[in-house]
């Protein structure tokens, strides 16, 4: 399947950002989640990683991630004592290095939700987390309304978030927003609708401190409760829904 998608990467060329070829793209035009494109991560993460490494409450299922008016729509929903929510990720499927990612989401509110999209070395398997390195393109957590987390993890940060900013963005919960990662050998620069927030670009770059030299997946979710997103949860609030309008890969 990874021999597939670096032919479509190198063939796929049918738009154009600042410069830059669109060699991957999801519309979500469909009628269903384009499994082509996406896995799906079920259940709690046991036994090996119960509450996904974050004492997350919800159980993922394909049920709660669903295509709808031509966007992806996770929705977190409570049903008796249970906690249900969808996770995507592009593993073996969409992986690349360097370029810049792009996706156009809509928020959902509450106490206890945290919605990301983020990514991980492909190398996961062999090196484990953190040494493949995680890119948090945005990071929001519903306890603290109007506020956007863009984050690295690497082996020299294991243990604490010092590669990370956080953003005050007044209503960033109303509408759509665009959130992107522009990637390159030497530095990643994030952007909230066209804006720079954040550069991280370590002047030593070795294998603890810069694991980006190598291609990434793409991950979508929305987690309840945790370690960040928790550990408090409104249960007032549900369903919430995240919705993706697309996701973009533009390359040099």
């Amino acid at each position: 399947m990874k021999h597939w998608l670096y032919i479509s990467l190198a063939i796929l060329n049918i738009a154009c950002s600042n410069g830059q070829d669109l060699v991957f793209s999801d519309e979500f035009d469909g009628q269903e989640v384009n499994e082509n494109n996406w896995n799906f991560m079920l259940g709690d993460g046991c036994p090996n990683l119960c509450g996904w490494g974050n004492n997350e409450r919800q159980l993922y299922t394909k049920e709660n991630a669903q295509v709808r008016d031509g966007k992806l729509v996770i929705t977190a929903t409570k049903k008796g004592a249970v906690y249900s929510s969808a996770r995507l990720t592009t593993e073996a499927k969409v992986e690349f290095k360097y370029g810049t990612i792009e996706v156009r989401a809509q928020l959902p509110q509450g106490q206890g939700l945290w919605p990301a999209i983020w990514m991980l070395g492909s190398n996961i398997e062999e090196t484990k987390w953190p040494n493949c390195g995680e890119i948090d393109i945005m990071e929001y957590v519903g306890k603290q309304p109007g506020v956007i987390y863009t984050s690295l993890h690497t082996a020299a940060s294991y243990g604490e978030t010092i590669n990370s900013k956080r953003h005050n963005l007044k209503n960033i919960e109303e509408g759509f927003h665009t959130y992107a990662a522009q990637w390159t050998e030497n530095e990643i620069k994030f952007s909230i609708d066209g804006q720079l927030v954040y550069t991280f670009a370590p002047e030593d770059k070795n294998e603890k401190t810069w694991p980006f030299d190598q291609p990434f997946y793409v991950l979508i979710n929305m987690a309840i409760g945790g370690n960040f997103g928790g550990p408090e949860v409104d249960d007032s609030i549900f369903p919430q829904e995240f919705v993706i309008d697309y996701v973009r890969v533009y390359k040099q």
